[in-house]
């Protein structure tokens, strides 16, 4: 690596940290903060280098480039898109109709070389934008700019750089940084150019080390998929979801709270052989219905977003909580961590107040259901976006209803009630951006855009738990702000009583000490569903319906009394957790013989009472 010393600029990863943002922007400070002190604790990142902010204000430079920027800029008004359209892709083609000079090329390519030679000759990386003002406590500026993976020879490699400086100037990330103010300041990019981890051979995903919902501080959230990680990033899959507690992994024990089975419709992988750069190909059923992550790695995973969380955490000197992405080699079976920056929602919280969102009666049965994103409710007309040319349709207040949601997009985000996607999980751009936004949003609900019509009036609920719910028409709701601080200290003991574990880690936040009241009869309805002896004895049952109830509830047990055992075990550790080290008190179940029978295969199971 000593021939960086000799490059105007390239920064290798060991040589770059934390404090050097203004010259290899964010995901690189951070790469190389994470390569240079948390390499040597066991956590893994692939190698890499930086092509500093030096080249891209050089470029910026020539030929008035950057004078001829700032006067389109200038042009465009804030909540005009027309503008925003018609400027963006005159600065797009200017950059583009710039050479990079010939020294910028050929230390590119030199650093490259080196690269191909330290991994034995495999040319694959991947090229990644690196802003300045990117990957901040208060703004994520999640997929602004570009990234391309499997890139590939001297040729592609150039054309990627290229194409990452024109990212900066995409519609979508020029609107970003004039909602978040960044408007007129002065921003600067880096490349990041990083030995790809072949996790199209196994799987990818994002983790996060404090619970996207709540701001609970004690669990990792783990996201998995097949293939290359985008596709979770940008919500084109429903991912499988772990939690981990963190107290207790630290002493040594095996915390997994919670593991649920995402569809993981299809994987992103390198093209058939002799040609470059990625495809997505579907999953097999098989592969679908198993959790994409062994036991051994989501606990490996937990441990280093913990080390990474203490890392950062005692180097900004406060709680860093950190939004992580990370990826499996499918050749060596080894775990990665390709990025890392702080969270930008949770860690904004002051959690001096919570806010509470019921309705005013009970709900009907909803239209569809998904992952929660929030705790709010919002009601409003739907608006079903298929492709860009419908975004002019998009109205204030309408709710945003599409098969995943796009950075170019954003623009018509702000302006949404509430967000409904049938792909992705909540680490996804729309759940990322909904958070940022202050929105509800309802994401992998599978087939919103087929069920709801532009124009019909819908109310969007993430106000029961992980569950988000979506129902015909305009409910009526309340919403009701608690100031912890002007509750008093009372000399009694005030326990909870609490039935759904999905809503344990934000009744955390509430005055407390502890849970009196555990109730395992609804963890058994709400969660498990099926009645026990219907697992026990599935061979025996003969009701065709009934038997693909069970396997659908079951995806990825072969075992189905273990079914049962495991989510039994998840539901009280996930209230267990949420108030650990306090007492939880746990009520066996009181359920009578017509409760049971209501559940999946138990009529036969129980007797007929007159």
């Amino acid at each position: 690596m000593t021939a960086s010393q000799k490059m105007s600029y390239i920064k290798w990863f060991n040589d770059i940290h934390i404090e050097d943002i203004p010259l290899v922007g964010g995901k690189n400070a951070s790469l190389g903060e994470m390569y240079s002190a948390l390499q040597p604790k066991g956590v893994r990142i692939p190698n890499g280098f930086a092509v500093t902010t030096k080249a891209f204000d050089e470029f910026l430079a020539s030929d008035d480039l950057a004078k001829n920027i700032a006067a389109l800029l200038g042009e465009i008004k804030p909540e005009d898109t027309v503008s925003l359209q018609t400027q963006g892709k005159k600065i797009r083609e200017l950059i583009q109709g710039t050479a990079l000079s010939a020294r910028l090329e050929t230390e590119i390519l030199e650093a490259y070389g080196i690269l191909v030679l330290e991994n034995q000759k495999r040319s694959d990386v991947a090229v990644r934008s690196s802003a300045t003002a990117e990957d901040l406590p208060g703004a994520s500026f999640a997929g602004q700019q570009e990234t391309f993976l499997n890139v590939q020879g001297d040729e592609a490699l150039l054309e990627a750089c290229k194409k990452c400086f024109v990212s900066l100037y995409t519609d979508r990330a020029i609107s970003y940084r004039l909602h978040q103010g960044f408007h007129g300041k002065r921003i600067s990019l880096s490349l990041c150019v990083q030995t790809m981890v072949r996790s199209d051979l196994a799987t990818s995903g994002v983790m996060f080390s404090v619970d996207t919902e709540t701001g609970f501080q004690g669990a990792v959230l783990i996201n998995a998929s097949y293939g290359l990680g985008e596709n979770i990033v940008q919500g084109s899959v429903n991912p499988d979801e772990y939690y981990v507690f963190k107290p207790t992994l630290k002493t040594g024990h095996k915390p997994i709270l919670q593991k649920v089975l995402g569809s993981k419709e299809h994987r992103l992988v390198y093209e058939d052989k002799g040609k470059k750069g990625v495809l997505n190909k579907p999953v097999s059923e098989k592969d679908r219905d198993s959790f994409a992550l062994s036991d051994d790695d989501i606990l490996q995973l937990a441990k280093w977003a913990v080390e990474i969380e203490a890392h950062y955490t005692q180097k900004n000197k406060s709680f860093t909580p950190m939004d992580i992405e990370w990826a499996k080699d499918g050749r060596t079976d080894e775990l990665f961590i390709v990025q890392a920056r702080p969270e930008t929602v949770q860690s904004q919280k002051d959690f001096k107040s919570l806010e509470k969102f019921k309705f005013d009666e009970p709900t009907p049965q909803p239209l569809l259901t998904g992952r929660s994103v929030g705790n709010q409710i919002a009601r409003g007309k739907v608006r079903l976006i298929r492709s860009t040319a419908d975004l002019s349709q998009f109205k204030e207040g309408d709710i945003l209803v599409t098969e995943k949601t796009d950075p170019d997009w954003e623009p018509v985000m702000k302006k949404a009630s509430a967000i409904v996607t049938d792909r992705g999980g909540r680490t996804c751009h729309a759940a990322i951006v909904s958070r940022e936004l202050g929105l509800p949003a309802v994401v992998g609900t599978k087939n919103a855009s087929k069920i709801l019509k532009t124009g019909q009036e819908v109310t969007v609920s993430c106000a029961q738990g992980e569950e988000g719910l979506v129902f015909q028409g305009n409910l009526s709701f309340q919403k009701e702000r608690i100031e912890l601080g002007s509750i008093p200290q009372t000399k009694t003991k005030l326990m909870l009583n609490l039935s759904k574990p999905s809503e344990a880690f934000r009744l955390s936040f509430y005055p407390n000490d502890g849970v009196g009241l555990a109730r395992l009869e609804f963890i058994i309805n709400n969660l498990i569903k099926i009645h026990p002896l219907a697992l026990l004895h599935f061979k025996d049952i003969k009701d065709a319906e009934t038997r693909k109830k069970i396997n659908n509830i079951t995806k990825g047990y072969d075992d189905k009394p273990l079914y049962f055992v495991d989510k039994l075990a998840e539901g009280i550790a996930m209230i267990a957790a949420a108030f650990y080290p306090k007492d939880v008190i746990v009520r066996l179940s009181d359920f009578k013989s017509d409760e049971y029978a209501n559940l999946v295969g138990g009529a036969p199971f129980e007797p007929k009472e007159g």
